[in-house]
């Protein structure tokens, strides 16, 4: 099964079923490796992994803040970044366990590359970073987070006022080291609805409606084409390693599950 697939796939069996917050972290952590093993093979198939220790390293909080907005970090080694192909995210708990799939492109440049999101998590679980190198190999690393509640949880917005500011976007440029690798950012307004979390006035459910395609390129040449599903935090956000052109100019292009396309670029916010 492919990874876009699988999103859409564990996204549907999400949208049955509540998860709850487990009993004891040791308990957890045991039936996070029992999912992990299902995922991976729906995944990633037959494929070995690479302990990804020296070459791929994944930061995030041991206990989140806030369960909906929990910062993730990744970091690759030049000796990985120079020939991955593509990056997956995986909360091995969430009802929606691939968190998005990061396919990179020419503009991604070279030498140690960071990227860094904000998730949601809905219980105690590993949340894995697993990187294809251009020659086909899987290195992961994996870091075990203390949250429970993420998918679930409530809008910081109402709809009305979420849909004053859907597509917003602001983003952020690196500052004159055109041929030289920097970090970008971009930051978007969007719901990002689960559809897993009760809508406080009605009492029911409102329909899941999330970014499931984002692309960023630098002047022209793409730096990385994601494709997201529910876990993914409300307000998408993304800094990066890029490699400016002459311009330095970074073009975003998104569409939601609803279809509705997005657009924006540096210099110009939306």
């Amino acid at each position: 099964m492919s990874r876009s697939k699988y999103i859409l796939f564990a996204f549907a069996i999400a949208a049955l079923t509540l998860t709850g917050a487990g009993t004891g972290a040791e308990e957890i952590n045991h039936e996070s490796e029992a999912s992990w093993a299902s995922i991976r093979k729906d995944t990633f198939g037959q494929q070995d992994m690479i302990d990804g220790k020296g070459l791929l390293s994944l930061e995030a909080p041991e206990r989140a803040e806030d369960a909906a907005v929990v910062p993730i970090t990744i970091r690759l080694a030049p000796e990985l970044a120079d020939n991955v192909k593509s990056l997956t995210l995986i909360a091995d708990e969430n009802p929606a366990p691939v968190v998005a799939t990061f396919t990179y492109g020419e503009a991604a440049g070279r030498g140690p590359r960071t990227l860094a999101t904000r998730i949601r998590v809905d219980r105690y679980t590993f949340v894995r970073a697993i990187a294809e190198s251009s020659d086909g190999k899987l290195y992961m690393t994996k870091a075990f987070v203390k949250a429970s509640g993420g998918c679930s949880a409530p809008a910081s917005r109402d709809a009305e006022e979420a849909a004053k500011s859907i597509g917003k976007m602001r983003i952020r440029t690196a500052t004159g080291n055109a041929g030289k690798s920097d970090l970008g950012e971009v930051m978007m307004r969007h719901p990002n609805i689960s559809g897993l979390a009760i809508d406080q006035l009605s009492g029911g459910y409102p329909p899941a409606r999330f970014i499931s395609h984002l692309s960023v390129t630098a002047d022209g040449k793409l730096v990385f084409a994601m494709e997201g599903g529910i876990s993914i935090s409300e307000d998408p956000h993304f800094r990066f390693s890029y490699l400016p052109g002459a311009s330095d100019r970074l073009e975003v292009t998104a569409e939601d599950t609803d279809g509705t396309k997005f657009s924006g670029r540096s210099g110009n916010p939306s």
